[in-house]
């Protein structure tokens, strides 16, 4: 039993429980949006006032591709908003983190490891290296 226990208050298993419930929360506010805000401003210009409402119907069977097309659009959102607000600016900030690295670090012509710029030996395959220059 202290092991289940030990399990579930791991870190990593908390913080995943957590994402997910904030994710569903943000999934139902963007859905909501979408059918408060989004879809009647849509109507607006197509007439339809609610997707939802709109089916068709083949031998009795009702599609409610209405429903469907509200689905889709708050997906859209909620992609453009993981795009743009979380995976750009993580890209951002990992090409910025490399570049500072590369400020710092060579190759080993020999091994091809990274080595710190100013070293004379390659800590990995021990060859002697010229410095490189800084400038």
């Amino acid at each position: 039993m202290k092991g289940f226990r030990d399990f579930l208050m791991r870190g990593n298993l908390v913080e995943l429980a957590v994402g997910v419930v904030i994710g569903v929360a943000f999934s139902t506010l963007i859905t909501q949006f979408t059918k408060s805000f989004i879809t009647p401003l849509l109507g607006i210009f197509g007439g339809v006032p609610r997707f939802a409402n709109l089916t068709f119907s083949v031998n009795g069977s009702q599609f409610n591709y209405g429903a469907f097309i509200d689905a889709l659009i708050s997906f859209v959102i909620i992609a453009a908003i993981l795009y743009f607000l979380v995976a750009l600016p993580l890209a951002k900030a990992l090409a910025y983190a490399q570049r500072n690295k590369a400020a710092i670090e060579r190759d080993c012509p020999e091994c091809l490891s990274s080595i710190p710029l100013q070293a004379k030996r390659c800590a990995y395959c021990t060859v002697e290296i010229a410095p490189a220059s800084t400038g």
